[in-house]
């Protein structure tokens, strides 16, 4: 409550004052002809519009100030939200597939859920972080790919190369499990053989480049963007703006996905 009346003082006196600063100048035009005669007006007139130029100045800065305040306060909300989508967009489909399994293989299904409840608590516990450290990405990462390891029943080639200069570097979290996905549900997960997906992640000088290429069955291309990608670009806009670069390209049947970050 104390605040509160405080701040409503704080504005009394600002309106105050400019009512103040408004009558003055209006005397000051009205009686021009009477005080302009006498000792010291002048001085009182610069002095005068000093302290207008000061104000105006000073609340033109309030309003920039606000102003970016908003739009810091946007972009951070904006963001919570976009990386509360990548959980569910993740775990739901994770989710139907042990559905499926769980009536095939009970072992295999509850190990599963183990591997899934160790992401789930990263992505959690640290993916609610600004920063997370590089090397808990790759963990994260890897355990994504012995999960899916676990679910398919197939041969899967997949190699993840790992050259990393500096293990204390921080990213923000899961920006390439996005990407990783990607490449298991639009190609493993249509092809019955020969599937692969090659990763390698390098970081160098604070420098991250994230390359992922995996083939996929034509016949089952779809072009319709997934909310993941488009998160994805949003996110590094917003964390990484002028920092990154993230391409992608198709060629035959192989698609390739690359990331580039300047930390």
């Amino acid at each position: 409550m104390k605040l509160k009346i405080s701040e409503q003082k704080k504005k009394l006196i600002l309106k105050t004052y400019r009512i103040l600063l408004v009558l003055i100048g209006v005397i000051i035009v009205i009686f021009n002809d009477f005080f302009g005669k006498k000792e010291g007006f002048v001085e009182f007139i610069v002095l005068y519009f000093i302290v207008v130029i000061i104000t105006v100045f000073y609340w033109i800065f309030k309003q920039i100030k606000s102003i970016i305040k908003l739009k810091s306060e946007k972009e951070k909300t904006e963001l919570m939200h976009l990386k509360s989508q990548v959980n569910p967009h993740f775990f739901f489909n994770m989710l139907n597939n042990l559905y499926g399994l769980v009536a095939k293989d009970a072992k295999k299904a509850q190990e599963l859920i183990l591997k899934l409840s160790d992401m789930m608590r990263y992505s959690i516990y640290e993916g609610d972080n600004e920063t997370v450290l590089l090397s808990q990405e790759i963990s994260y990462l890897e355990n994504y790919i012995e999960l899916h390891k676990m679910r398919y029943h197939k041969n899967i080639d997949v190699q993840f190369k790992v050259d990393v200069d500096n293990n204390e570097i921080e990213i923000m979290p899961l920006l390439f499990i996005i990407l990783l996905e990607n490449a298991f549900k639009h190609g493993v997960e249509n092809l019955r053989d020969h599937a692969f997906v090659h990763i390698n992640l390098i970081e160098k000088n604070k420098k991250v480049n994230f390359e992922i290429v995996n083939n996929f069955d034509i016949s089952e291309e779809n072009e319709e963007k997934g909310i993941g990608l488009h998160n994805l670009k949003r996110r590094l806009e917003l964390v990484y703006p002028k920092k990154h670069i993230l391409s992608t390209s198709k060629k035959d049947n192989i698609y390739k996905a690359q990331l580039n970050i300047t930390l």
